[in-house]
């Protein structure tokens, strides 16, 4: 008896290796078809299935504008669903294989789009955190994909928020080498705090951190002793900044100091 149900067994095993394990019920359907039920999933929030019925529609009918279409809204897909690296790697493949399609400038926008929401998304739930410890490089990649996306496409309906974007970007730009700045002046690296802010200065002229950049300039250079460079950086500020809050109190009372980023 024993040996008849360890016969059955085996068969029985055997028998359902030989079935797939999961039937797909996708087999059958037609680009279209594909197409109509991704883009759904993606109406609905259902990124995860979303990627999956594109990723088969490319596979099944890698040709046509269904694929086209496709690989434009997994980028999509991707960068609503938090997928940061996917989503750029989707954009960029995208740029890659069809530079030349009636859609690319809204790929370059998307682009541009994945760095900047995920720094501001990371920085309003870190409003405290210390930015000296953050690599601003999220920040300069979105700048040079929406730049790409001005340069390239003026007249894009995209290009007017992008140019918002881009000045957010600039400033933020600006306000972390100035916080950085700061930080040194904090520690009594004159010198070091001195340079950043030269930099900032020189290199976003028409921000609001540029205030305090020259300031900090002052503060580094009468430190150390370099009384010609603190009268220039004085007269500067003075001549741009007659009524700053700097000039007549100084820094702010660190304990309700804005982060650096919180630009209005």
């Amino acid at each position: 008896m024993w040996r008849s149900v360890a016969i059955l067994w085996v068969a029985l095993a055997a028998g359902c290796g030989l079935l797939p394990d999961k039937i797909d019920e996708t087999a059958t359907w037609s680009a279209q078809r594909l197409y109509s039920e991704a883009k759904e999933r993606l109406g609905e929030g259902s990124y995860e299935q979303a990627i999956k019925l594109y990723e088969k529609l490319e596979a099944k009918f890698p040709y046509g504008r269904y694929a086209q279409q496709a690989q434009i809204e997994v980028a999509y897909a991707y960068y609503r669903q938090g997928e940061r690296a996917q989503a750029i790697a989707a954009c960029d493949r995208f740029i890659r294989l069809h530079p030349n399609h009636p859609n690319v400038d809204y790929i370059y926008y998307l682009r541009g789009l994945v760095d900047f929401n995920e720094d501001l998304g990371i920085m309003s739930n870190l409003s405290r955190q210390d930015m000296t410890e953050r690599d601003p490089k999220g920040l300069r990649d979105s700048f040079d994909a929406l730049k790409e996306l001005v340069t390239r496409y003026p007249d894009s309906k995209y290009t007017p928020d992008a140019l918002i974007r881009m000045n957010y970007l600039v400033n933020s730009l600006a306000a972390h080498e100035v916080h950085v700045a700061r930080y040194y002046i904090k520690r009594g690296a004159f010198l070091a705090a001195a340079n950043r802010a030269q930099f900032a200065v020189s290199n976003y002229q028409e921000t609001p951190a540029v205030e305090e950049a020259l300031y900090i300039m002052m503060v580094a250079y009468d430190s150390l002793g370099l009384t010609d460079l603190r009268d220039d950086a004085e007269r500067v500020m003075k001549k741009n900044f007659p009524d700053s809050d700097y000039l007549a109190r100084g820094f702010k009372d660190p304990g309700v100091d804005d982060p650096w980023w919180k630009l209005w």
